[in-house]
């Protein structure tokens, strides 16, 4: 990838970051000079994880991390300001697909739970401790913040018998846009990363599927496959000061536009 920001001095915290787009987000923000902390729930992803990133530098930690137990995150939190002093980026992409094929009437409350606790609780738990650091060093002279909560085009156009996820995914949405409104004075900017549709080894059975692609794929909206590297790309921009007017922004990969 073209070094196209100096991202020298910058931590950045990535939540799910021990496997898919995380780990790729990670190594990207490494490769820019970017000092990094990995959150993950399981500590043999996390091992294997954090040899692969240490192969681009030694500016990387890993933590045991549940997103969704809140004194998980502030423990992380914690450890990650320990190692690296500061914190300058949050990149919120832990969560769970929709996996469903329950009908709405027919689905239990603790279904219902159990989604927005993962998806929309994580994002809260993972970016609340992170924003009290970034406004009490704003405080100091130091006004700057970045939070990036990865999503789905679930959240924009719906999905059948998966509505509890579309609905956690427009939930967070929401978040990001009233938090960049909340905390702009403190030079924090908020923004959503939507995947049109994303080739990763998850997907590649899908693809395979007639019926998926000749009934679902149509009503994705996106103009080709994405990959990973998109969401790198998006991800090192993001951390950058060139983003700082780019804020309460949903940047869709690739639906119909991007940053670039």
């Amino acid at each position: 990838m073209t070094k196209m920001f100096d991202l020298s001095g910058r931590v950045a915290v990535v939540t799910g970051g021990n496997g898919g787009i995380g780990l790729g987000i990670a190594e990207a923000l490494l490769a820019h000079g970017c000092a990094v902390s990995i959150w993950g729930r399981n500590a043999e992803k996390n091992t294997a994880a954090l040899a692969r990133l240490r192969k681009l530098g030694d500016k990387v930690q890993a933590q045991i991390c549940d997103v969704s137990d809140r004194d998980a995150a502030v423990a992380a939190t914690d450890a990650t300001l320990d190692a690296f002093g500061r914190i300058d980026g949050c990149f919120a992409n832990a969560g769970i697909g929709g996996g469903g094929r329950t009908a709405f009437a027919d689905r239990t409350a603790d279904d219902w739970r159990r989604m927005f606790a993962v998806n929309l609780d994580g994002v809260f738990h993972a970016f609340q401790p992170v924003v009290r650091h970034m406004i009490a060093r704003a405080g100091q002279g130091d006004a700057f913040g970045r939070l990036v909560a990865t999503s789905s085009m679930a959240s924009l156009f719906g999905t059948a018998r998966n509505e509890h996820y579309a609905g956690s995914k427009a939930a967070i949405n929401s978040l990001i846009q009233a938090l960049a409104v909340e905390h702009a004075r403190f030079g924090i900017t908020a923004n959503a990363i939507l995947p049109g549709w994303i080739d990763t080894e998850m997907t590649g059975g899908l693809q395979a599927n007639d019926k998926f692609m000749a009934n679902v794929m149509p009503r994705i909206p996106v103009r080709r496959f994405g990959t990973p590297d998109d969401f790198a790309g998006v991800a090192v921009y993001l951390m950058s000061r060139a983003s700082a007017y780019h804020t309460a922004d949903t940047i869709v990969i690739d639906g119909g536009y991007s940053v670039f």
